[in-house]
């Protein structure tokens, strides 16, 4: 036998993986004799390398994706990646700079080939990195979503939106990114804790010299936009201001004092600066009142010259500035220290300035109602469910979608302006052209005439059509992927991107196939050090997934990162996880070889039938109970529920009771018997650990050119002729062999030395019927029946019976009655537990019948036991 005696996942994963794609096993296409099943990457950034949350994402889809291709399923998982507009523009500038060139610098088309060069050389790193985890992507698929077809798809989607009046243009307090230079979504900001100041502002009443009207505000840099003050009508300190002017500080400009009812009056000074440029609340109040806006930031965050001051300086360093003039004025009051919350652009991490800006807009609400009745009703279902709770209120308070980016890498909106200011939207130039010709009655307009909108869509813009894109459905909405492969059936995604990628996606599904674009939303959590931090580079505190993958195989990582991460809830990695996940593989590893170094002997008759039709009930059982984990998207539990079939059920019993003894040979029935159950537990651990279970498969037995498990049927085991009873049975006799154990363990005696064992039961045929294999597990020189335990014996009591281990020391009584007393009070806790379940009329009335048995069962178990404790403990 040439396995090695210990595993090395070095030797054998890449080897395996360039077989699969050799093969072929992957590629997927319309198959009408098998079911599709289908899921779409979340596409990972082109900027991006490998994380832990991407190998917790993948993993889960890989487990999915390779279930259904056992299940004879047309399998299809579609790679690609995102242009990620902001993230990769910020990547090339600063290249660039790194290379003493300016973007300001270069022409639109000569920044373009420097960031599709910078995409060529870096963009699929990550895609290659999902290969060394197993990923079994159809990479003949990838797709990218700035790619020619799909920049195309884009396009059309927005002259589409655009001709049924849902797109629109027009000035709106957007959130601005001083850094990126750009608009960013709501979605894209990240709400930070952090301790601020509040400065209190002194603004003199005009024609009243020294009186003051104070003014509580965290951004005083902002003062020179002020446009009024506002009061409370009902707020007596200020009745006589109504209708009064004041002056800004420092800057003396008057500014009327106005009345509305959203001041509150117990909140700071009960006096609010409008600063309608620079506040969403205030620009309101602006309309409101028709009052004017004065914008005094450029789109770098430096002020401008409307600002009078400071002008030319960062709005943090005029803002250090303009406290320290207001002190040196008598112009600030106090300043006091609070807890606040602010507002960070995800992608570049610089503080949000709420900015009045001519942007594209979506609206929503035509597009929301739909995608949230088909989550209400479970046409799409999230796992977990208590994220529909989320989901409902993003929903119900949607607001419209800016969808503009001041960016040049991204589809540019095909928006074309005519010399008079007025635009034409088309998919193309010429269309365009063709389009202003008839808007203006001018024929000799010439496309030299037209100017296309510099900015670009959204990255989301891009991948809300993801599912319906990457099958070509916009280009030939009748072709055969589309139809074959759409909708897709399961989303693995993170909770985080729920409402802009995840809800967007229902949307566009709804509104240009008329149907959902997937059927479940499985929503993982995140992944977080031990302190409850989430895991990032930036931290220092997670560690790189290729190292690990290296270190320990891929098998071990992608079952550590399994064995605790229930849907929705995050995961808290430990190292301990993998050391977990690589110990399983050298189980299995152990255990293959142990059972391929037996010699068989054809002459032996066959000894182990009990342990054959209990592991073939065991089987059963755990074969339905893993497919309803599977199919209840309780991904962590299938994994632990297939662990414990191998480790403890195979491995920890199964093994124990057939192994021969030392140099002695097994009969071929029972060899048969466990390499079939060997076949059938490869075929279960596949989805989660591919690589080894295809490197034993193969060393299982001779395989043909195409007999790979990664297409082998996965697993319907039929339940044998009276399993529960075999099992109920079983688990009696190991209970014993338990028991034996646990005395071995208090008595420290090594599992070498033979015991002799004693029963009092009235049942000795239930006894003897697994008499021969409590003896081999036991390790026991003799079992026996008795009416009263031998002299300086050790008891345990199971059910209503009662077992003896003679030893060969002495026995404290005391000690003894101490121990039999605590099982007792146990027993009877447990057995008025049980009772109080079976005395609650509703839970009888609505408790299915088998499960009313088993309590019934757990009663009458409880009561014997009992009974046989309290008669130990009287011999006692």
């Amino acid at each position: 036998m040439s396995l090695a005696k210990t595993y090395s996942p070095a030797d054998v994963e890449a080897k395996w993986y360039q077989r699969w794609q050799e093969q072929g096993f992957f590629q997927a296409k319309p198959n009408p004799r098998k079911q599709p099943y289908t899921v779409v990457i979340p596409p990972p950034n082109v900027t991006g390398v490998l994380h832990m949350g991407h190998m917790l994402n993948n993993t889960i889809q890989d487990v999915l994706v390779r279930r259904a291709r056992m299940q004879g399923k047309e399998a299809c998982w579609v790679p690609g990646t995102d242009h990620a507009s902001i993230a990769t523009e910020a990547k090339v500038v600063a290249m660039l700079k790194e290379q003493g060139i300016n973007k300001k610098d270069l022409s639109r088309e000569e920044f373009l080939e420097h960031a599709f060069a910078w995409k060529e050389k870096y963009g699929g790193i990550i895609l290659e990195q999902l290969k060394q985890l197993g990923a079994s992507c159809d990479w003949s698929r990838t797709r990218f979503t700035m790619e020619p077809k799909l920049t195309e798809a884009v396009l059309r989607v927005f002259v589409d939106l655009y001709r049924k009046g849902l797109i629109y243009r027009g000035v709106r307090m957007v959130n601005w990114d001083p850094l990126g230079g750009t608009a960013i979504s709501d979605e894209e900001v990240i709400a930070k804790d952090t301790q601020a100041k509040m400065y209190h502002l002194k603004y003199e009443v005009v024609g009243q010299p020294g009186r003051f009207l104070t003014v509580a505000t965290s951004r005083p840099e902002t003062v020179m936009a002020d446009v009024a003050v506002a009061v409370n009508p009902t707020d007596p300190r200020y009745h006589d201001l109504a209708g009064q002017k004041v002056r800004i500080p420092l800057l003396g400009r008057e500014i009327p004092v106005i009345q509305d009812e959203y001041v509150t009056v117990d909140f700071g000074t009960g006096a609010l600066k409008v600063t309608p440029a620079h506040d969403l609340n205030d620009y309101e109040l602006g309309l409101k009142h028709n009052l004017p806006v004065i914008d005094i930031l450029n789109d770098n965050g430096t002020l401008n010259e409307k600002a009078e001051l400071y002008v030319g300086q960062d709005r943090f360093a005029a803002r250090r500035n303009i406290v320290k003039d207001l002190q040196e004025a008598g112009l600030l009051d106090k300043i006091e220290e609070y807890a606040s919350i602010v507002q960070t652009s995800e992608r570049t991490g610089a503080v949000i300035e709420p900015k009045l800006s001519l942007q594209w807009f979506l609206k929503m609400e035509h597009l929301a109602k739909p995608a949230l009745e088909v989550v209400e009703n479970d046409t799409i279902k999230l796992h977990p469910p208590k994220f529909k709770n989320m989901y409902r209120a993003w929903m119900e308070n949607v607001r419209d979608w800016c969808i503009s980016r001041q960016l040049w890498w991204g589809q540019r909106i095909p928006a074309y302006y005519l010399p008079d200011g007025s635009f034409v939207v088309a998919q193309n130039e010429a269309e365009a052209l063709e389009l202003a010709r008839t808007q203006t009655g001018n024929n000799d307009l010439q496309a030299s005439d037209l100017r296309q909108d510099e900015d670009v869509l959204d990255t989301w813009f891009s991948s809300w059509l993801w599912p319906i894109s990457v099958f070509d459905g916009f280009d030939d909405p009748d072709n055969a992927d589309i139809n074959y492969f759409y909708p897709t059936n399961d989303l693995v995604t993170a909770p985080e991107i729920l409402f802009f990628w995840v809800a967007r996606m229902i949307m566009a599904g709804l509104e240009f196939r008329k149907e959902v674009p997937f059927k479940n939303v499985y929503l993982t959590g995140i992944v977080r050090d031990a302190q409850g931090r989430k895991m990032s580079k930036q931290l220092g505190n997670s560690p790189d997934p290729l190292d690990l993958i290296r270190d320990f195989g891929a098998d071990a990582v992608r079952t550590g990162m399994l064995f605790s991460s229930p849907a929705g809830n995050d995961l808290f990695y430990d190292q301990k996880l993998i050391d977990q996940g690589r110990n399983f593989n050298n189980k299995l590893w152990n255990a293959f070889r142990l059972v391929k170094g037996w010699e068989v002997d054809n002459a032996l008759p066959f000894a182990n039938a009990q342990a054959v039709s209990w592991f073939e009930a065991k089987l059963a059982e755990t074969v339905a109970v893993l497919d309803e984990h599977f199919e209840k998207f309780r991904m962590s539990d299938a994994l632990l529920t297939v662990y414990k079939l191998l480790w403890d059920d195979f491995c920890g019993q199964y093994l124990e009771m057939v192994k021969p003894a030392y140099q002695h040979p097994i009969d071929a029935q029972t060899l048969s018997a466990t390499v079939g159950f060997l076949e059938t537990l490869l075929k279960l651990l596949h989805p989660f650990m591919p690589f080894i279970t295809e490197e034993l498969w193969h060393e299982l037995a001779e395989r043909g050119p195409k007999d790979y498990i990664t297409v082998a049927h996965w697993p319907k085991v039929t339940a044998p002729a009276n399993s529960a009873d075999t099992l109920a049975e079983m688990d009696k006799a190991l209970a014993i062999v338990a028991g034996v154990r646990n005395v071995r363990n208090q008595k420290n005696l090594g599992p070498v030395k033979q015991l002799e064992l004693a029963v009092k039961t009235d049942d000795q045929a239930a006894i003897l019927a697994y008499a021969p294999l409590v003896r081999k597990l036991a390790n026991l020189s003799d079992l026996s029946f008795a009416q009263e335990g031998p002299a300086g014996a050790v008891s345990f009591v199971l059910g209503g019976n009662e077992f003896f281990i003679p030893l060969d020391i002495q026995v404290d009584a005391a000690t003894e009655r101490a121990r039999v007393a605590k099982e007792l009070e146990y027993a009877i806790g447990f057995r008025d537990s049980v009772n109080k379940k079976l005395s609650n009329e509703k839970f009888v009335a609505n408790a299915k019948p088998d499960v009313l048995e088993r309590e019934r069962q757990k009663l009458a178990d409880a009561e014997a036991k009992i009974a046989a404790l309290e008669q130990a403990l009287k011999a006692l």
